[in-house]
């Protein structure tokens, strides 16, 4: 039984940990010991993964080491899965282990975490950020923060802000991404900064891509100060001589100020327009843009190249404000300004209603290419909510939500550019598809239909309509309950009706007919369901039918009148319907009487009376009617006779009854068949999954930016486990192209090249994929792909400067610095290489300066010595040989001494591979040191075997990196025994009782000692050397049983004895150790109640008239027994014949209410008896003779003292004199009472 307790896991649950992509047979790591503790050295435990091991990757094996059971869990080899963090970050394994030899089983659960490795980096979420800060912002102000993830943990997904370029304006946190001004803004001098931002992985790649960065734009917007002065910017226009009221330049007016000063009051041309020709108007009221236009026809002669206007603002401030005057050149007509043109003046596509939201519709472009052209949507369809966006940067038009024919089957809107100087149209005609289901014009239908109606009756007409056109709102209908049903659908027209005889006996009663609406569209059909509830009612088309018929009774010719002769039965079909009886021949002499409802047929007149008594035989003809049919008649052949007393009956079954039955069994059968509500659901209406991109997807793809247009660079690929419309997947670009460089095949998922790509202006695209299925509603998935632009050599240095000059003086000493000059090359190269330790650690460069002396240059060189220092690339962690280790030591082993050594080894080099050892836990933690440089663990203090027989350590290995890493192993140390302890009892002092007069060898107590030397353990020796001079005990030496002797123990003399026994080892020399044992003797009942006296005498004073009842005396005896032997109750045997007394059986008060004259004289004989089996008991006499009232005393009583104050212990036995109490003048006799709550406690004399 304790083997089975204790065999049992140290937990219930543990953590171990596995490292993702681990190769096969590596085993997990658990920071505690892990299996069970072996209580029973002859146990054979075997491990197994008993569930959670779904992906069948772990292997659960087993290792001895002392007194434990190693659970070790690692993963298997072969063709297994590999582990992978980011799919699956744990396991929960439920381990059942199993005693081979008992049976015994117990369990537990192992946690395996999944570790991570540098395998992912980080990627910015969002990839684009905008902040605007005000040119007056004090330096060190906050701008804003950029945010990244990182799916690794740990180190791993940690990483590091970084500008991609130094800018002395901003600076960014490394850590927290928080972007701070470092430098004054000028908002005139630079109005937006574009910055990109680096997220450096922190931890080392090791596996997947080599890039460990991704990049965000950041935009940073230097808002204007309040300077309380208008600014105007414009933007000069070429007329055509054929615009009819030609714009000649758009000007803004901006004013930082907020309020009413901040308002433009007016724009005014101050300077330029001698003959006042142009004026400046608003686009809108309150608005700050105005156009330049011309108030009367504009004399162009002299002025060949235009005017030059001069331009100022004034705000509505008090006092206003007027802002710098600015000159705008006006162009003349005629002078030649290239107009931008649309490729195409209508651009028409089509564009299906299955097209999801960011599907590409079509991209309109310019003739020429400019910069600064922009593209904007103008719609003219108010009346209902256009769903189209255009990148105005490359004029990608795209859907922002679906599309439906139904509602708007034709969309027309202009482009145009954002000087307004060019417009195109553009048609989307929304082309009809499949996308609406049938709807039924009701939910259920219901309807009722009488049974046997002809076949081919009209029940009800369903109907659905579809919102498509064509074919694609065409709808069918047909039934699709799983069991053949009684009725046809009209697959046109709905009309449901009767396909077969309805018989309401034997078949159901309710019908439930689905409904199926389909319609015809492609590529699959939808499809809607509905419920059709059919009542059958029923007919009266059965008549009744007997049991029995053509039954022949004897009936004796004295059965008496209203006597039963017989009851006939006939049952009708149709619902168990009421039947009536009746007889329609035979019964002329009126002799019998059938009841109409019961069918029991009695007799209405003797058999012995008149015409009756002449005849034996009656033929009886009966009928039975349901109200409409009535049956065949049946015949009753009635003897009588005068021989028997009985009615006999016999007749001939007609089976109706098995028939019905089986009638009934058929239609009930039929009645409870139930649809399985699942097989006929429309597999195809209801979208039960969304999509879901499968695991082999890219996440993260290279392409050289010199790709044509139009190239597949990668195919994703999603699944959905539904069918029909619900499962067709559509995939679009949801977002992160912003360039509108690639698009993605709608039907197939290939992503393509769709404009040309500049890594030099994007060298980072993240792309949202994102697959609708059809279904309704619909379902989505996204996915990020990562497209990182690779560089070709398409660009060439350049110098900062064009031309470089600087003066130096003749004596100019040699190695001084003149000029530094910098070029920069868009692409990626060398220059931008980083130094890698691990790759070079010393460059030796030789640098070289030459003269400009024109007969013979002069040249002099020298050498530099670069060194690379080192940055954590902390690679391998130290790891021991094996996961477990053990040692041996004696107890008596001085402090200090060596016990084992341990050895780790790490691949690193330097400081990375340099290993400290220390000691982190186990039972031997502050017992045993380590050498942290050696590994050589020692003793700390004397060790004591029986206290501890083993110790355990777990030993931690650390290397010296930045980032330090560490392994751990377990160290088992057995403690060997030396001799050095006395036995030791299992209880420090024993209690036992044993009964008095208890006969020889009786058992009184088992001393159970034990010695912790393992060599002395077995051979202990036990002795009573006190506490026992009259030999009333004895002990076995070798087993330590107390046991009586012959000698016979008697509570009343002694109750308690207290032995000494003395425990010895065999050892040389012996130890020992002496317990007491505290024995107590238990009573029996030997003795019996005494009485304080045999014989009481007592006189009393007369009593002349009766009174209630009150004491007279108390008697007391007492029992040397305990309890409750001694409880003892008292009773008058003799002298209270006459009831003029009773005693009070708890506390021996006499009490008397009679009345007693001077002389008489009574003695009363008293039992006191005890509560024990059998009872004991003894007798006392109380004489009481009655005296003469004595004469008052001629001075009052009083006590000698007052109060009076006595001491008891409450161990006194019973009779002990507690105190005296006495009055003055006793000159004639007194009696004492005791009055209050303690009558019961004390008697008075």
């Amino acid at each position: 039984m304790e083997d089975a307790l204790s065999f049992q896991f140290t937990h219930p649950l543990y953590n171990v940990m596995i490292y993702e992509n681990s190769a096969a047979k590596t085993f997990a790591e658990c920071p505690i010991k892990m299996g069970i503790f072996m209580t029973n050295q002859s146990w054979d435990i075997w491990y197994i993964i008993e569930s959670g091991d779904h992906d069948n990757l772990f292997k659960a094996e087993k290792y001895v080491l002392g007194n434990f059971c190693f659970l070790r869990i690692r993963t298997k080899g072969g063709n297994s899965a590999t582990l992978n963090r980011e799919v699956k970050d744990h396991y929960m394994l439920t381990v059942n282990a199993i005693e081979r030899y008992t049976g015994a089983e117990t369990q537990t659960q192992v946690k395996v975490q999944v570790l991570d490795t540098n395998d992912l980096r980080p990627l910015f979420s969002p990839t684009t950020y905008s902040f605007f800060v005000p040119e007056n912002s004090a330096i060190r102000t906050s701008v804003g923060r950029v945010f990244a993830t990182d799916a690794d943990t740990g180190t791993n997904g940690e990483y590091y802000f970084s500008f991609k370029e130094w800018t002395d304006m901003f600076s960014i946190h490394p850590t927290s991404g928080v972007i701070t001004l470092t430098g004054k803004l000028d908002y005139s001098e630079v109005a937006l900064y574009e910055i990109d931002v680096l997220a450096v992985d922190r931890g080392l790649k090791l596996y997947g891509s080599s890039s460990s960065s991704s990049t965000a734009k950041l935009k940073v917007h230097v808002l204007q100060a309040n300077e309380h002065a208008p600014v105007i910017t414009a933007v000069p226009l070429t007329p055509w001589n054929a615009t009819s009221d030609p714009t000649y330049a758009y000007v803004t007016v901006e004013d930082a100020d907020e309020g009413h000063n901040g308002e433009i009051a007016s724009l005014s041309i101050v300077a330029g327009d001698p003959l006042q020709q142009f004026k400046a108007f608003r686009t809108n009221p309150g608005s700050k843009e105005y156009k330049i236009k011309a108030i009367k026809d504009v004399e162009w002669e002299g002025y060949r190249f235009g005017c030059n206007l001069t331009l100022q603002a004034k705000d509505r401030g008090n006092p206003p404000k007027f802002s710098s005057a600015i000159v705008v050149r006006v162009r003349s007509p005629g002078e030649y300004t290239e107009t931008p043109t649309f490729e195409k003046s209508v651009y028409r596509v089509t564009l299906s209603e299955f097209a999801p939201p960011h599907s590409p519709v079509v991209m309109v472009k310019t003739v020429q290419k400019h910069s600064k052209i922009n593209y904007l949507l103008q719609f003219k369809m108010q009346q209902h909510e256009n769903p189209f966006v255009i990148n105005p940067n490359t004029g990608l038009i795209t859907t922002v939500a679906p599309v439906k024919a139904e509602s708007v089957s034709q969309y027309e809107f202009d482009v145009v550019t954002s000087d307004r100087r060019a417009v195109a149209k553009v048609v989307v005609s929304i082309s009809d598809v499949n996308n609406n289901a049938p709807v039924f014009q009701k939910s259920n239908y219901e309807a009722s239909i009488a049974e046997h109606v002809p076949i081919g009756t009209s029940v009800l007409t369903v109907s659905a309509t579809d919102k498509d056109d064509g074919e694609n709102g065409y709808v069918t209908y047909s039934i699709v309950n799983v069991n053949k049903q009684p009725f046809v659908v009209d697959y046109f027209t709905g009309v449901i009706s009767t396909a077969e005889d309805l018989d309401y006996e034997t078949m159901k009663r309710k019908f439930s007919l689905k409904i199926r609406a389909s319609d015809w569209g492609s590529p699959f059909r939808r499809e809607a369901e509905t419920v059709v509830s059919i009542t059958l009612t029923n007919l009266n088309d059965n008549k009744p039918h007997f049991e029995n018929i053509d039954c022949d009774v004897t009936v004796p010719r004295s059965l008496g009148v209203g006597e039963q002769i017989i009851v006939v039965s006939a049952i009708d079909a149709d619902d168990l319907g009421i039947v009536q009886y009746r007889i329609d021949s035979g019964n002329n002499m009126n002799l019998f009487e059938l009841d109409s409802s019961s069918g029991v047929l009695t007799l209405k007149k003797s058999l012995s009376d008149g015409n009756a008594a002449k005849q034996s035989f009656h033929r009886l003809q009966i009928t039975a009617s349901d109200g409409e049919i009535s049956s065949n008649p049946m015949f009753l052949n009635l003897t009588v006779v005068s021989a028997f007393k009985h009615v006999r009956s016999k007749c001939a079954e007609t089976g109706v009854l098995r028939t019905l039955a089986g009638m009934l069994l058929f239609g009930s059968k039929r009645h409870s068949q139930k649809e399985a509500e699942d097989e006929f659901a429309d597999i195809h209406s209801v979208n039960h999954h969304t999509p879901r991109f499968i695991e082999s997807t890219p996440t993260v793809i290279e392409v050289k930016e010199d790709l044509p247009v139009g190239t597949s660079v990668a195919l994703l690929r999603a699944a959905d486990s539904d069918s029909g419309f619900n499962g067709k997947l559509l995939f679009v670009i949801s977002g992160g192209d912003f360039d509108s460089c690639f698009m993605i095949e709608s039907d197939t998922g290939w992503l393509k090249v769709f404009q040309p790509l500049d890594r030099e202006t994007t060298d980072d695209y993240t792309l949202n994929i994102t697959v609708y299925d059809l279904g309704s509603p619909q379902k989505s998935s996204s996915h990020m792909v990562n497209v990182k632009i690779l560089d070709v050599n398409d660009n060439s240095p350049e110098f900062l400067q064009l031309e470089y000059s600087v003066d130096i003086r003749e004596d100019t000493a040699m190695a001084t610095d003149i000029i530094q000059l910098e070029a920069k090359d868009k692409d990626l190269g060398v220059n931008g290489m980083t130094l890698d330790f691990e790759t070079r650690q010393v460059y030796n460069l030789t640098a070289k300066a030459k003269d400009r002396g024109k007969l013979k240059p002069l040249s002099s060189s020298c050498f530099i010595h670069v060194e690379i220092e080192d940055v954590n690339e902390n690679l391998y962690r130290p790891s021991f040989p094996f996961f477990v280790d053990w040692g041996a030591v004696s107890e008596d082993a001085p402090a200090g001494t060596s016990v084992l050594k341990v050895t780790a080894h790490d691949e690193d080099s330097g400081r990375d591979g340099e290993v400290r050892y220390s000691i982190r836990g186990g039972s031997g933690l502050g017992v045993f040191t380590i050498d942290e440089d050696s590994g050589i663990i020692r003793t700390q203090e004397i060790l004591d075997r029986e206290t501890s027989n083993h110790y355990w350590l777990t030993i931690y290995a650390t290397d010296q990196g930045i980032v330090p890493l560490s392994s751990f192993v377990e160290v088992y140390i057995e403690v060997q025994d030396v001799n050095d302890n006395a036995p030791l009892t299992s209880e420090p002092l024993y209690y036992s009782s044993v009964s008095e007069n208890s006969p020889k060898d009786v058992s009184v107590i088992q001393i159970q000692a034990f010695d912790l030397d393992t060599k002395s353990s077995d051979n202990l020796s036990y002795k009573i050397t006190s506490g026992n001079p009259q030999g009333f005990f004895v002990i076995n030496t070798q087993t330590g049983l107390v046991t009586t002797t012959s000698r016979k123990l008697d509570r009343e003399k002694q109750a308690e004895h207290l032995l000494e026994i003395t425990v010895s080892d065999d050892g040389s020399p012996s130890k020992s150790t002496v317990v007491r044992v505290i024995v107590s003797v238990l009573d029996e009942n030997d003795n019996s109640p005494q009485f304080l006296e045999k014989s009481f005498k007592i006189k009393l004073v007369e009593r002349t008239e009766a009174v209630e009842w009150e004491p007279i005396y108390r008697v007391i005896a007492y029992d040397r027994d305990e309890s409750p032997s001694s409880d003892i109750s008292y009773t008058i045997e003799e002298g209270e014949e006459h009831g003029k007394f009773f005693i009070d059986p708890t506390t021996g008060f006499v009490y008397s209410k009679e009345v007693f004259s001077a002389g008489e004289y009574h003695i009363l004989t008293i039992k006191a008896s005890d509560s024990g089996r059998p009872s004991k008991s003894s007798i006392c006499r109380l004489h009481i003779e009655w005296i003469p009232k004595p004469k008052l005393a001629k001075q009052p009583l009083a006590f000698e003292e007052i109060p009076l104050s006595f001491s008891v212990m409450e161990n006194d036995p019973v009779a002990h004199m507690v105190g005296v109490i006495s009055a003055q003048p006793l000159e004639s006799p007194v009696w004492f009472k005791i009055k209050g709550k303690d009558l019961k406690l004390y008697n008075q004399p």
